[in-house]
């Protein structure tokens, strides 16, 4: 991976937002359907608490917080994403029971917002498919984002394309985002920051937002 040390005024509070995606119940809890499956979690508790200080410094910082959840629907099902997994010999059931709305496998896990943040509800990988959420970011006057959550190969790096695809500015703490898997998360972090996001940690950010970097 490919370090940039973060600069003075790269991630100002007046033109930055932090962006949590998909740290959810069903992503990240051993209740969860993930959890439920087997899958080692053990990767997902300091990617959590890593967030969880993004939060804190960006709040204290008055830096917008906007949470991004999967809420998924019957009527929001992909036919596409239930064949591929038919055709990889998955049970398409099981990731249609994913962040299902109003159950409690979509509810925000680790952080949570404050009253008055900014929640958005996804269908798909990305924060910006179907959300509205590049035009409501300019309209605040952020261009620039730190973008953390679950997971780093998968909507972390779909949410990192797309902002960078609509002119933002695109930071990734590379400790507050967490795959299942070490080397996945490792190889997603260096194709973003090969091509689409600056990488750095948690640690840099909170340093740049409390006046001391």
């Amino acid at each position: 991976m490919t370090w940039v040390p973060l600069e003075p005024g790269w991630v100002a509070a007046e033109r930055t937002a932090l962006l949590i995606v998909d740290m959810q119940v069903d992503f990240a809890a051993p209740e969860g359907v993930i959890g439920r499956l087997g899958v080692d979690l053990s990767t997902i508790g300091p990617a959590l608490a890593a967030a969880e200080r993004l939060v804190e410094a960006a709040r204290a910082a008055k830096v917008p917080v906007i949470f991004v959840g999967l809420s998924t629907t019957p009527a929001s099902d992909s036919p596409a994403w239930r064949e591929r997994m038919a055709r990889r010999g998955g049970n398409p059931d099981i990731e249609s029971d994913l962040c299902r709305a109003g159950h409690a496998g979509s509810d925000f896990y680790g952080p949570q917002p404050a009253p008055g943040e900014l929640v958005i509800e996804k269908t798909r990988y990305s924060a910006f498919h179907g959300t509205g959420l590049g035009q409501r970011l300019r309209k605040a006057g952020v261009d620039t984002l730190v973008l953390c959550g679950l997971t780093t190969e998968c909507c972390v790096d779909c949410s990192a394309r797309d902002a960078f695809h609509q002119d933002f500015h695109v930071f990734v703490p590379t400790d507050a985002c967490a795959a299942y898997e070490p080397d996945i998360h490792e190889a997603a972090l260096k194709v973003m920051g090969l091509n689409f996001a600056i990488l750095t940690d948690a640690d840099a950010v909170i340093a740049s937002w409390s006046g001391v970097a």
